[in-house]
């Protein structure tokens, strides 16, 4: 428990730069009046909520399996990321019906440029932190890091368009164009929502793991098989920072209970050197026997050749 534990110190640093990037976008905003700051402050908005909800999520999450939950509480991940995509719509939605109220009665800007080098300031603490939040995410495969840092990532490159729009605007006098950005910011929020929603539901309907982990796993397998031993029945899935997964091994009907056992054991850790948080079951079934492949497997030609 305390390996995952220590994720819940990227929480409060996400925490902390909400915080500070919210105070600096609404200054900003109230020293310049573009719509566009405002919109940027708003998602700062969400930021925090999000990750006081990703915090919640990584201390259940840490928590070790009970009587009520064998397998553990690392799914309580995805509904994480699921919260964060659902305050992303929120958030793009307000400054949607900003945008387009400010385009129909535009306000010319003030203070432009100390506004934008504030704005800079908050996007360059988001970048930092966002990339401390992905790497850890990857490092320790949290779906909720890896959400709340894209989040964060995003928020610097819609930024950065705001920043451009804002600058423009003070360049054209055209002030229309500062809502015109604040609804393009809008819609790449909604985009980015709509992915983090769908990784999180692939999540929750057990979804296979990635292409690259499978292929450590059948690599690993691929060594222990010989004219004696083979396997069939792989099935994975992910649960957080969790994988789980089942297969089959067919050994000599003839080999004992202990060779089977000793074969079973050496790939369990071999597996478990291979993927972190891997929990693989594996049962041991004869080869000669052909209930062994009754779940659709086809059965090798050398031990059940067609009939004449």
């Amino acid at each position: 428990m305390s390996a995952r534990a220590d994720l819940t110190k990227y929480a409060w640093l996400s925490i902390a730069a909400a915080v500070v990037t919210i105070a600096l976008k609404f200054g900003a905003y109230v020293l310049t009046g573009s719509v566009g700051l405002l919109s940027d402050a708003a998602e700062s908005i969400v930021n925090l909520v999000a990750a006081f909800v990703a915090l919640l999520a990584l201390h259940v999450a840490a928590q070790p399996a009970d009587d009520d939950h064998h397998f553990g509480h690392s799914k309580a991940e995805y509904f994480s990321a699921v919260v964060e995509g659902l305050m992303i719509f929120v958030a793009a939605l307000f400054i949607l019906l900003t945008s387009v109220q400010r385009f129909l009665h535009p306000h010319p800007l003030e203070n432009v440029g100390i506004g934008l080098a504030i704005s800079i300031a908050a996007s360059l603490v988001n970048g930092l932190v966002a990339l401390v939040l992905l790497r850890a995410g990857r490092t320790h495969n949290s779906i909720t890091l890896i959400a709340d840092g894209k989040h964060l990532l995003t928020d610097v490159w819609t930024s950065v368009g705001v920043v451009a729009g804002v600058l423009l605007v003070g360049l054209t006098k055209w002030d229309r164009l500062d809502p015109v950005i604040a609804f393009l910011v809008g819609c790449n929020i909604i985009w980015t929502g709509w992915h983090l929603i769908r990784h999180s539901v692939d999540g929750l309907m057990d979804k296979a793991i990635d292409a690259e982990r499978l292929a450590a796993i059948t690599g690993v397998l691929d060594r222990h098989t010989s004219p004696e031993v083979q396997y069939h029945g792989l099935r994975t899935r992910e649960a957080g920072h969790r994988v789980f997964g089942s297969l089959h091994v067919l050994v000599p009907g003839s080999w004992t209970v202990q060779q089977g056992h000793d074969l079973v054991e050496t790939i369990e850790n071999d597996l478990a050197a291979t993927i972190p948080d891997l929990d693989m079951s594996v049962h041991l079934e004869p080869r000669e026997d052909p209930r062994s492949y009754e779940r659709g497997v086809s059965r090798p030609a050398d031990l059940f050749p067609d009939p004449a």
